[in-house]
């Protein structure tokens, strides 16, 4: 199955980010790492465990995300454990239910998931671990397929080019999104940039994209338009007859191979005129010898 239509299942260990997120100004945002996560493939279920008694603040964001909340009452004997068990049981359960399901992610940093982690890549599973820089585990982050860091996701954004006055506010906004998904599709190491599959990862990360609402009658329009505002460059692909992005802005250069030679260096060079050979190598003597046929006799 390529990688553009995996199906994610997320489990939140929402008492290991609260330990993470101690002593921070910023809050946890959800909508960064379902953001971040979009760009995998088509998220599938949702679901958060703690106490939320504890953390009224983030379950109205929570909700809005359509994530699935989970209470864990936090008793005498029971608490962060109780959780940690209740995670396992569904995701196992749904590793064996749901097999169109493919991938994993478990946004923590616990060591104790790690066992998990080693079962549902024994089933088949694709691994996506997810976690604070200062509170994750190298056992989970070293036994998952992927592990991306919450703190990465805070990384810019590229910015669309500079743009006539006249385009409206929403085609600058749709320019970003293309730039967004383009870039998210670099990251998973996309080497061809079809617009097919830049058009799925824009409807992924806006599922209300649809190029007519900006005036272009097909996608390629809405292509031709990005080239001829020097936000990508496009070509035709020969076989598919297909359009497909070669580059667009904000895109860092790939560094050649080969470095070009310093064109001062070539006019030393030339003024230096070819090497002399070495007096004890035998194209050397051999010069000597030619010299020494050459010059008259003295008498």
């Amino acid at each position: 199955m390529p990688d553009s239509e995996r199906n994610l299942a997320v489990f939140v260990d929402f008492e290991n980010l609260a330990l993470g997120f101690q002593g921070q100004r910023n809050k946890f945002d959800i909508h960064r790492v379902l953001e971040r996560l979009v760009e995998k493939g088509k998220i599938l279920a949702k679901k958060a465990y703690a106490d939320w008694n504890r953390f009224n603040e983030y379950t109205a964001s929570l909700h809005e995300a359509a994530i699935e909340l989970i209470e864990i009452p936090r008793r005498n004997m029971t608490g962060k454990n109780s959780a940690d068990i209740r995670l396992c049981v569904d995701a196992m359960d749904l590793a064996y239910s749901k097999e169109h399901i493919d991938t994993f992610v478990i946004v923590s940093g616990d060591s104790d998931f790690s066992p998990l982690v080693s079962k549902l890549k024994e089933n088949g599973k694709h691994v996506i671990g997810l976690g604070m820089q200062n509170s994750t585990s190298d056992l989970l982050r070293d036994n998952c397929d992927e592990f991306i860091y919450y703190e990465d996701l805070e990384q810019p954004k590229p910015v669309v080019a500079t743009l006539d006055k006249q385009v409206p506010e929403r085609k600058r906004k749709m320019f970003q999104l293309l730039l967004d998904s383009l870039l998210a599709l670099r990251r998973e190491n996309k080497e061809i940039l079809w617009s097919s599959l830049v058009k799925e990862t824009m409807k992924r990360k806006k599922p209300s994209f649809n190029e007519s609402y900006y005036g272009y009658r097909t996608f390629s329009e809405l292509l031709q338009d990005a080239q001829s505002e020097e936000i990508i460059k496009i070509e035709i692909d020969e076989r598919s007859r297909s359009y497909k992005v070669t580059s667009f802005s904000g895109e860092q250069p790939a560094a050649s191979a080969v470095q070009p030679t310093d064109p001062r260096r070539r006019r030393r060079r030339r003024r230096r005129g070819p090497a002399k050979p070495d007096a004890a190598s035998p194209a050397a003597e051999g010069s000597e010898d030619a010299s020494a046929a050459t010059e008259p006799d003295v008498a």
